[in-house]
């Protein structure tokens, strides 16, 4: 499997991108993720990013969102 930048698609790397260097972002998504861990971060986050996109387009989705609270 191809990889883009180290993650598994174009998608899941501006996903990452977004979250790990947008401070609003990044803050939420720590916060969540220590509050609740990974798994349940990421499904608040999907739940609540459902229908918004990244300012470049890429669709925030679980996947792409559970790969990025990784990182942090």
């Amino acid at each position: 499997m191809a990889t883009y930048q180290g993650h598994r698609s174009w998608n899941a790397w501006n996903v990452a991108l977004w979250i790990n260097n947008d401070e609003g972002l990044y803050m939420w998504a720590r916060d969540l993720t220590r509050k609740f861990g990974r798994k349940k971060a990421a499904r608040i986050m999907t739940s609540d990013l459902e229908s918004e996109r990244t300012p470049d387009g890429a669709k925030y989705n679980y996947t792409c969102i559970y790969e990025a609270l990784a990182e942090i």
